[in-house]
């Protein structure tokens, strides 16, 4: 048996569509969130203009396959020892 789904995308309400790739709206908190047109949650910051510039640089990074030089992982997330 084969299925298809169709996944709809929800736009927040006041959504601004931005370089007809990506989504910005600002939230109930008064933050500012960004999606992309697949619905894929990217960032959330203070300002429209700093959410809307680092998803910018973001989906470049992305596309360009350079994001692994920028991303670095600090701290570990394991626990050693008995608990």
């Amino acid at each position: 048996m084969i299925q298809t789904s169709t996944n709809t995308v929800v736009v927040p309400e006041g959504a601004e569509l931005i370089d007809e790739c990506f989504y910005v709206w600002e939230t109930r908190y008064g933050l500012y969130s960004t999606m992309t047109n697949q619905g894929r949650q990217m960032m959330t910051g203070a300002t429209k203009d700093g959410v809307t510039l680092m998803t910018r640089w973001h989906l470049k990074c992305e596309q360009e396959g350079t994001l692994e030089k920028y991303t670095r992982v600090v701290g570990s997330a394991t626990v050693d020892g008995k608990l």
